[in-house]
This record gives structure tokens, sequence and C-alpha cells, in this order.
């Protein structure tokens, strides 16, 4: 069986050297995440920090050795992840589709890191005309060669709100009139019961730990899908199926 989560990514898809990777930053590349060693003290990566002032690129700070087996090139203690989509801002995508005279139809993916679960959930969310995937800039999967894989090519169509602060993205999603719904284990609402015919946002937790507590508080509502089984929870890209399709029934009945 193949281990997709440390499964290396091409070297066509990485850039070495501190200096390689100012220039990729400086020529505006889109970068998906930067890994560094520990305790970098050179001039050199001090220009890299400034470089990556105010910019929302995930920096990951890693011993030598992890460096050193991702690459046998001269690193330099620095190696950059290059995104093969342009990440954009769920502050850019919400106002077009009002003025386009749509309702909004967003998911929210909070805590997902299997890209495989990422790819699957960008297929369903393309097949139903979902406007935008909003990510965490940390704490989610990114825009791999396997999740665009897995996507069907979904993830080169659809876009992808990368956003720093996610808590910050949830409530101007609120503030432009979007219900948020989030889907909960802990929620007596039946997901069928909820009106999904309104401009929504539908936000998906982590399987394991499901949607942040702080980010459940700015919901407007919260609703679970029964399991009849022993099982208690479905997979995060298949619930996911269920509420977006649940959303597409709901909105062509009323349309």
């Amino acid at each position: 069986m193949i281990n997709y989560k440390n499964k290396r990514r091409p070297e066509k898809d990485m850039i070495f050297g501190i200096r390689a990777v100012i220039e990729a930053i400086q020529a505006g590349k889109e970068i998906d995440k930067i890994l560094m060693r520990r305790d970098m003290t050179s001039e050199l990566s001090r220009e890299l920090f400034a470089a990556l002032n105010g910019l929302q690129i995930p920096v990951q700070y890693v011993p030598l050795e992890k460096l050193n087996k991702m690459t046998v090139k001269n690193h330099q203690g620095a190696i950059a992840f290059i995104s093969p989509v342009a990440y954009q801002r769920i502050e850019d995508i919400i106002p077009g589709i009002y003025e386009e005279g749509r309702m909004p139809f967003i998911v929210v993916l909070d805590g997902v890191t299997d890209v495989r679960n990422f790819g699957a959930i960008a297929r369903t969310c393309e097949c139903a005309g979902v406007d935008a995937i909003v990510i965490p800039t940390k704490g989610g999967a990114s825009i791999t060669g396997d999740a665009i894989k897995t996507s069907a090519g979904a993830l080169l169509s659809i876009p992808v709100c990368r956003e720093e602060n996610l808590g910050n993205a949830l409530k101007f999603i609120v503030s432009s009139g979007i219900k948020l719904v989030a889907a909960s284990e802990k929620a007596t609402k039946n997901y069928t019961e909820a009106a999904l015919t309104e401009p929504i946002a539908i936000i998906m937790g982590a399987e394991d730990e499901g949607v942040n507590p702080d980010h459940l508080r700015l919901c407007d509502e919260m609703v679970s899908i029964p399991m009849l089984g022993s099982i208690d929870s479905l997979n995060v890209s298949v619930a996911a199926g269920v509420l977006i399709y649940e959303a597409v029934r709901q909105r062509q009945i009323n349309a």
C-alpha cells in the first residue's frame, strides 16, 4: 500500500536554495510552503524572512536530516514547494458572485489534511457547481499532484481560497449574508431539515476532531447525517458529498 502522507513530491515541484527561493518569491511564483532548517541565522536567511513578510506562505522549520532526505542537491537549508494553481482570497470571490446575480455556494474545509479527501471533495464541489473552496494556510491539505489526480482535475478549475486566519474568513462570509452551516456529529438537526436554498457555506471538519469549536460558534446552524450502523462517522469526503448534493437538491426544487 502506498503511504500518500509521506510520499515525496517530484523534484520538478521544488525550488532548492535560499537565493533561489527568494528569487521565486520576488518573481511572484505561487509557493505552497517552504521547509527551512531549524536555527537558521545567516544574513541570506534574514533576506528570505524579509521577502516572506506579509505573504501567506507557510514556513515549516525542520531538522537538516529531513531536507537531506528530500534531495541530494545543495539546498542551503531551504526548499520551496511550487503550487500548481494560484490560490485566491474569499474577499475577492464573494462580491463577484453577487454581482453576477447568483447565490454564493461555498465549501470550507477546517482541518482536512488528507490530500485524497481534499481532492475527492473538490471533485464533488466542481460537479455540484460550488463557487469556491476555502482552506486554512496551516493545518490543511495542499494542492499537490495527488490531490489534483484524485479531484479528476477539478482543482485546476474551481477557485481555492487559502486563508491565513480561517476565523476571520468565516466572519467575512457571515457578514456577506451567507448562512454558515457546519457538519457535526453533535448536532441534533438532521441535514435534510436545514434550509440550504439561500446563500450558504458548508463547513466540514477533520475526521478525528471535527470543526474547530471557535469556528462552530460562528455558525448559523449545525447538522448531522444519521448513522444507522455500528460505525459512528462517514469519511469526510463522503459526508461532504451528502451535504453538498442535499443543497443541490433543494435548490433545484426551489428554482
